[in-house]
């Protein structure tokens, strides 16, 4: 997915310009043009804030387009890429409609990162390392998970996930909410 003209196409089908996108996402208007030309990959955190100058949340950014449907079985191939700078993030249930609930196939190759800006939007997040390490800061406290550790906080608080590790880390997690 290109992400760039994905942003692009928004925007417009919105009526902004890039200075009042970026105006609303308290970015500069250079910023999101570098976006949109793909000569720079946001992280996570960073889309986020980009996000909310519409305001629309990245679950919605990634899913804007497809028809929804009552679909149950989501192959590899057929999941939503959320993908940010370097962190590979699958959507699956994307097109199902009134989805209240985000299931994430996430995978962390070693010194990627969500950002170091921390993410935060109302609703709740449990997950487990299903493969290497991930360091986990949530409300500025710090953990280290290992395969098979879990987690489960509220995302109101600020968070952030990091693979420190040598080896490329895969995290399952679902969230509830709209993270934008």
């Amino acid at each position: 997915m290109d992400l760039g003209a994905r942003l692009k196409a928004i925007r417009k089908r919105k009526g902004l310009s890039q200075r009042e996108l970026g105006k609303r996402a308290g970015v500069t208007n250079s910023t999101i043009s570098m976006i949109e030309k793909n000569t720079v990959s946001p992280s996570f955190s960073s889309l986020l804030k980009v996000l909310k100058g519409f305001p629309m949340g990245v679950e919605e950014f990634f899913t804007a387009d497809l028809v929804m449907s009552n679909q149950v079985v989501f192959k590899s191939e057929e999941q939503a890429d959320m993908s940010a700078q370097g962190v590979a993030i699958k959507l699956i249930g994307h097109s199902v409609a009134d989805r209240h609930i985000s299931m994430l196939n996430e995978t962390y190759p070693p010194g990627a990162d969500t950002g170091e800006e921390m993410i935060k939007y109302d609703g709740e997040e449990a997950g487990m390392v299903v493969q290497g390490e991930i360091e986990l800061t949530v409300d500025y406290q710090v953990y280290h998970l290992s395969t098979g550790d879990g987690y489960f906080f509220h995302t109101h608080l600020p968070h952030r996930f990091r693979n420190l590790g040598d080896v490329t880390a895969k995290v399952v997690s679902a969230n509830t909410g709209t993270s934008g």
